[in-house]
């Protein structure tokens, strides 16, 4: 569906800035039995990435009541929450007065994803680098051409996901994913200063992450350290949490933290 200022329309102008030049930013939410998931964090990290972009926010009260609307009484289901500057103007100035566009889609859950947190699933490694990008590190904006890149890469190897490196060959995330793994007591993720999305999940986890006597270490990272690791997981919005068991050659053991990761998600 296409919401927009409390009309429900069935497209989108072709005018629209994201659709001419991915301006805007999305965020991808769960729900359970008609239960919107961590709306607050959602709202905080679309606020932000607005605010960077220099797009004045939507009023959220009704966009929330719509989301409440739409979304499935299924078990899990999801929807994409989309904003974009507005229709109008011509070439990449956004100086012009517009006002937002907002898009919401319900859609169902993801089968593979309840499999992939039971048993796992393997990534492959990226050849190609993400860019070094401090200008838009951290934000689900709404061009992710290097993220559809990345994948198709490993869709053409046979990996369902892989570990992205940056232009240092640190390690960043997956091309789906935030990434994290332990090594003794210590919980390691990535730094997303120069690329990279920061999750809904991934905040979670780093909040949850000292009640498990887990100390975090956020930053960059070569690959050689990621394959020492005891146990790795990934995280994201719908997904929550999975269990890694390899990373190319390297296998790894389902450990306790994601699974106790998992159960903070549940409860």
């Amino acid at each position: 569906m296409y919401w927009h200022n409390g009309q429900v329309v069935d497209s989108v102008s072709i005018a629209d800035r994201s659709f001419q030049y991915g301006d805007g930013c999305f965020t991808t939410i769960l729900t359970k039995y008609g239960h919107i998931q961590h709306w607050h964090y959602h709202r905080e990290r679309m606020e932000a990435c607005l605010e960077h972009l220099g797009i004045i926010p939507p009023d959220w009260k009704p966009i929330y009541d719509a989301l409440k609307d739409i979304i499935a009484q299924d078990d899990k289901a999801g929807v994409k929450l989309h904003v974009s500057r507005g229709c109008g103007g011509r070439g990449y100035s956004p100086t012009q007065h517009l006002q937002a566009n907002v898009t919401l889609h319900p859609f169902e859950y993801p089968e593979h994803y309840r499999q992939w947190r039971i048993s796992g699933l393997s990534l492959g490694v990226c050849t190609q680098k993400l860019g070094i990008n401090p200008l838009l590190a951290g934000h689900k904006h709404n061009n992710r051409l290097e993220q559809i890149l990345l994948k198709g890469e490993m869709d053409r190897v046979g990996y369902p996901d892989g570990v992205c490196l940056d232009l240092h060959d640190c390690v960043v995330e997956t091309t789906m994913a935030n990434l994290f793994w332990v090594k003794g007591n210590t919980l390691y993720t990535p730094n997303l200063q120069n690329a990279g999305v920061e999750g809904v999940a991934r905040r979670i986890i780093l909040q949850s992450a000292s009640t498990l006597g887990l100390t975090v270490n956020v930053g960059n990272f070569p690959l050689e350290l990621l394959y020492q690791a005891d146990e790795v997981f990934i995280s994201n919005a719908l997904l929550e949490v999975a269990p890694i068991i390899n990373i190319a050659s390297q296998s790894y053991t389902i450990g306790t933290y994601a699974r106790f990761f998992q159960e903070i998600f549940d409860s």
